[in-house]
């Protein structure tokens, strides 16, 4: 899973991706618009992966993993500035928008007053415009093959009006219905404003845990209902709150001391496992589980994926040769301790290939090439 980190100039994007990645990277009290992208790789806390760690004592744990990628700031109205950060986040699975919604008179804020709210609309604007070009532009090419003769792909001609369409009202792709025929031809267009999104309201350690904080919390959340055309499209969007400064801090600490710090601010988790979680929730991800003596892991899937396609994440030739699932949930498996008791009390299951993976599924693949 790859997410980008996105807001306007010092939303505390990069504090932020400091939390979640453990890195240290400087931080500036006014907004940038040049520098290189930051990446870091984080390993997707799993206390299942831990447990069986503990039980089986592998020669390796290989825990899921998640890709973060930080880069410089949009701005309003800068459509070429902020091409080089849709360039960037064309890829990614999904996008983390950082709001703004601490106060620091050492902090510049690019509008010169913090105002969470207004803050969203721009960023989601800039997003849609740059959409927008992109798809005024691809319809231009079109039209100008045509007058030398070239015919149009018909189907992205459709779609592309669809979208100019919808942009034009200042609605976000991710808020649009496409059937599977649509989103077959809008593979490769790459836009940004589709992407699912988690936004991230940055608020000051005064605010935690305060009415305020749930009021913009509650704010956010009616902003994106009233932009959507398709209720059911609502899955498509989640957001938190955090404070970035706090969770970079906790960051650098060992667990124990990360623990107390946590307790006495009434943190419940850090940043880190509730923004995991938040993204595997929108993205319909769950994980599946392998144990042994040389290695336990945990492997990341689309929830609704059958036994023969998990398989292949594994190894194209086990999904190929696929014979069939030895499947165990880890729940149960931890009720009796070990595979052989789970065999002699039924518990261990030979599952077929269409059998949809659910999420805690221990799997042991037989296979044939």
């Amino acid at each position: 899973m790859r997410l980008a980190i996105i807001g306007l100039s010092n939303s505390g994007k990069t504090t932020v991706f400091n939390a979640l990645t453990r890195q240290n990277i400087e931080t500036t009290i006014y907004p940038t618009v040049t520098g290189e992208p930051n990446y870091g790789i984080v390993k997707v806390p799993d206390y299942r992966v831990d447990k069986l760690a503990e039980i089986y004592k592998p020669k390796k744990v290989t825990y899921a993993t998640v890709e973060y990628v930080d880069y410089i700031g949009l701005t309003k109205g800068d459509i070429t500035q902020n091409r080089k950060v849709f360039d960037l986040i064309k890829d990614v699975d999904a996008i983390v928008h950082v709001i703004r919604a601490f106060e620091d008179d050492a902090v510049l804020h690019p509008m010169n007053e913090v105002n969470p709210m207004r803050d969203i609309e721009i960023l989601e604007l800039e997003l849609i415009f740059g959409d927008l070009e992109l798809a005024e532009k691809r319809l231009a090419r079109m039209e100008e093959g045509a007058k030398k003769g070239k015919k149009p792909n018909e189907a992205e001609k459709r779609l592309l009006l669809k979208c100019k369409d919808a942009l034009e009202k200042e609605i976000p792709l991710r808020n649009v219905s496409f059937d599977n025929e649509e989103q077959k031809v809008m593979k490769h267009l790459q836009f940004v404003s589709i992407k699912p999104e988690v936004v991230v309201l940055n608020v000051g350690e005064k605010d935690l845990n305060t009415e305020k904080e749930k009021k913009l919390l509650s704010d956010v959340d009616a902003y994106f209902r009233a932009k959507n055309q398709d209720p059911s499209l609502i899955t498509r969007h989640a957001s938190l709150s955090l404070c970035g400064k706090v969770e970079m801090e906790i960051a650098q600490l060992n667990p124990d001391e990360a623990r107390a710090f946590l307790d006495d601010l009434g943190i419940q988790e850090p940043a880190l496992n509730k923004l995991i979680q938040v993204s595997y929730d929108l993205l319909g991800l769950i994980s599946f589980l392998t144990c042994g003596e040389d290695e336990v892991r945990a492997w990341t899937i689309k929830k609704g994926i059958n036994a023969q396609q998990a398989a292949g994440k594994i190894h194209s030739d086990i999904e190929r040769g696929f014979i069939r699932a030895e499947v165990i949930n880890f729940d149960d498996f931890i009720s009796v301790g070990s595979m052989s008791l789970a065999r002699d009390k039924g518990l261990l299951r030979l599952e077929g290939k269409t059998y949809e993976v659910k999420d805690g599924d221990i799997i042991n693949f037989r296979f044939n090439v």
